[in-house]
C-alpha cells in the first residue's frame, strides 16, 4: 500500500522522481540493451554516454592474460544503462555527483594493492551533457586497508588525456560490493540486497528530521557491513563508520555471539582517535541508504512500468499495486490548454505543422505578410501569431527541455522542440533559444576537460571572474588569464624570469 504523506510530498522524492523521468531516457536504454545483447559492450556504453579510457591489450601486457580475461567478463555484463540509472547523484537538480571515481570491481586477493574498474564523473564546471568514462585504476601502496587514501597514484596501463580532481576511488561511493547496481545478471539480487522484502517503515511527518533527509536502510547495516569488513580482508567482526551528514559519522562495532549467528551493531563503546576512526572502513552509501526507487513505488509517486526493465523486475513482485497504480505527475501527462487552438478575431483558429514549420493555417500567406509587417512597423499582431511567437520562445515544454538539457538528453531536447516547432523552424530570441545554446555552449567545456587543454584551478578562476562580472560570454568557454603554474613542462628560461630575485617588477621588463 502507498504512502500517504501528512502534508508534502518529500524534496528528495521529488527530485529523484524528475531524475527517473529524464536522467536515463527509455531510447538510451532500449539501445544499450540491444547493443548489449549483441555482445557489443563498447557500443552499449557508447549509448548510455559512457566514454572508454581503457585498453584492454595494454592491460593483458602489464598484469597478464588471465586477469585481462576477468576484465573482459565484467565489460560484458555492465548494463551502462543500469549503472547511470544507480549513479550517485546530488540535489537539488539530481546531476551526477561530480568529480567522482567509484570503484566497479576490484581484482585481486582481498587486502592486497587492487587493480580497479572504475567509473568517472568529470568535474563540475565540465558536467555538460552528464558524460561519464570508464577506466582502469591501479593502486597505490597506501591503498591497502587500515591506510587512508591520499597517496599518488601509478600510471595507468592506458593513461587519460584530461587529469580528473579526485582520480583516487572513492570509499563512500563503491559498487564492487554492489554488483547488481550495474551487473545484469546480478540484477535480481537488488530486492534482497536493497530490503525490498521486508516492511516498509512509517510514513514520515511533517515534524519528523528524515522528511527531507534520506532514511537510512538500518536493518541492512549489519549483513553489509560484514560484506564490507571481509572484502577488506579483516575479521567478520569489527568497527566501521556509516557518514550521516557533513563532519557527522557514527562509529559502529559488529558484533555477534559467535560465527554461526546473524551479527548486529552497536555503538563503539571505547572512543577512538580521529586518526583511527579516518582509517575505519566506510560503509558505502549504497548500503547506508534506502533505494530511491522503491522509496517512489511505495509512495505512489513512480509506477514500475517507468523503472528500468531490470529494475522494476526485480521489485514489482514487493510492491503490492505497484504496477497498476498511477500517479498524475508520472502518468500519461497532464493535460494542457491546446496551444493549437486559438481565439483569433471572434473565430478559433488552427496552429499546426506546414512545410516543416509552425503556422496559422487559417490564414492565407498574403494576410500574414501583411501581419507580419505590419508587427515590424509597431503594429499590434495577430492573436495567431502572438501565439506562435510564444511557442518559440517560452514554450509549455520549455521545462521539459530544461530538465533533459540538464541531464544530456540533448536528442531527446531536440525532438521535443521540432515535435512542437517543425524541423525547418528558425528559433526566436528568448528563453527556449537561450536554453539550447548554453547548452552547447556548455559542451565545449566537456569538450576541452576531454582533451585535457583545462585544467581544474583554471576553470575555478574562470567561475570566480564570471561571479564578479568579469565575464561576459555566459557561455563558460572563455577562462580568466591568470599566471601558470611552476612545473617540470615549464621552459627553463621562463621559470628563470619568474624566480629571479634581480628581476624588476614593472611593465617594462622582458
Amino acid at each position: 500500500m502507498a504512502h500517504h504523506f501528512a502534508n508534502e510530498i518529500p524534496t528528495r522524492l521529488l527530485m529523484w522522481q524528475r531524475v527517473r523521468e529524464y536522467a536515463v531516457p527509455p531510447s538510451m536504454i532500449e539501445t544499450a540493451t540491444a547493443r548489449r545483447a549483441a555482445g557489443d559492450w563498447a557500443g552499449a556504453c557508447a549509448a548510455a554516454r559512457i566514454d572508454v579510457d581503457l585498453d584492454l591489450r595494454a592491460v593483458a601486457e602489464r598484469h597478464g592474460a588471465p586477469l585481462a580475461a576477468r576484465l573482459r567478463a565484467d565489460l560484458r555484463r555492465l548494463a551502462p544503462d543500469l549503472l547511470r540509472w544507480h549513479m550517485p547523484r546530488i540535489a537539488p537538480d539530481g546531476r551526477l555527483r561530480p568529480g567522482l571515481t567509484l570503484t566497479l570491481a576490484r581484482y585481486g586477493d582481498p587486502g592486497a594493492v587492487p587493480l580497479s574498474l572504475v567509473v568517472r564523473t568529470p568535474p563540475a564546471w565540465a558536467d555538460a551533457g552528464q558524460r561519464v568514462s570508464l577506466a582502469v585504476w591501479e593502486g597505490s601502496g597506501n591503498d591497502v586497508p587500515g591506510h587512508p587514501p591520499h597517496a599518488h597514484p601509478h600510471p595507468s596501463p592506458h593513461p587519460s588525456p584530461h587529469p580528473h580532481p579526485h582520480p583516487h576511488p572513492e570509499r563512500r561511493f563503491r559498487f564492487d560490493l554492489h554488483r547488481h547496481l550495474w551487473d545484469a545478471g546480478k540484477s535480481r539480487d537488488l530486492a534482497r540486497r536493497c530490503g525490498a522484502d521486508e516492511p516498509p517503515p512509517p510514513p514520515p511527518v511533517r515534524d519528523s528530521p528524515s522528511l527531507q533527509a534520506a532514511p537510512w536502510a538500518v536493518g541492512r547495516w549489519a549483513a553489509e557491513a560484514e560484506l564490507l569488513l571481509r572484502s577488506e580482508g579483516l575479521a567478520p567482526r569489527g568497527a566501521f563508520t556509516v557518514r550521516l551528514g557533513t563532519g557527522r559519522r557514527a562509529v559502529l562495532e559488529l558484533v555477534a555471539p559467535d560465527d554461526s549467528h546473524a551479527p548486529t551493531f552497536r555503538p563503539l563503546r571505547n572512543p577512538l582517535p580521529p586518526q583511527e576512526v579516518a582509517a575505519l572502513p566506510v560503509l558505502p552509501e549504497a548500503a547506508a541508504r534506502s533505494l530511491p526507487d522503491l522509496e517512489l513505488l511505495r509512495a505512489g509517486l513512480i509506477t514500475a512500468e517507468r523503472l528500468h526493465p531490470l529494475v522494476a523486475g526485480a521489485l514489482a513482485a514487493y510492491v503490492p499495486g505497484a504496477a497498476s497504480g498511477l500517479d498524475a505527475a508520472t502518468g500519461p501527462g497532464r493535460e494542457h490548454g491546446d496551444p493549437h487552438r486559438v481565439e483569433c478575431r471572434g473565430e478559433v483558429h488552427r496552429i499546426a505543422l506546414r512545410d516543416g514549420v509552425l503556422s496559422a493555417i487559417d490564414h492565407d500567406r498574403a494576410t500574414l505578410r501583411r501581419e507580419e509587417l505590419l508587427v515590424a512597423l509597431g503594429g499590434p499582431p495577430l492573436p495567431c501569431l502572438r501565439a506562435i511567437d510564444a511557442v518559440h520562445r517560452t514554450p509549455e515544454t520549455l521545462p521539459a527541455v530544461r530538465e533533459r538539457l540538464a541531464h544530456g538528453d540533448v536528442s531527446g531536447a531536440l525532438a521535443v522542440v521540432t515535435a512542437l516547432l517543425g524541423p525547418d523552424a528558425v528559433l526566436r530570441d528568448g528563453p527556449l533559444r537561450e536554453e539550447l545554446m548554453s547548452a552547447a555552449a556548455r559542451r565545449i567545456d566537456h569538450g576541452l576537460f576531454r582533451a585535457g587543454l583545462v585544467s581544474e584551478h583554471s576553470a575555478a578562476g574562470q567561475r570566480a571572474d564570471a561571479a564578479g562580472g568579469k565575464s561576459s560570454t555566459g557561455s563558460g568557454t572563455a577562462y580568466a588569464s591568470r599566471r601558470p603554474r611552476l612545473d617540470r613542462s615549464t621552459p627553463l628560461l621562463t621559470r628563470r624570469k619568474r624566480t629571479s630575485l634581480a628581476r624588476p617588477r614593472n611593465g617594462l621588463s622582458r
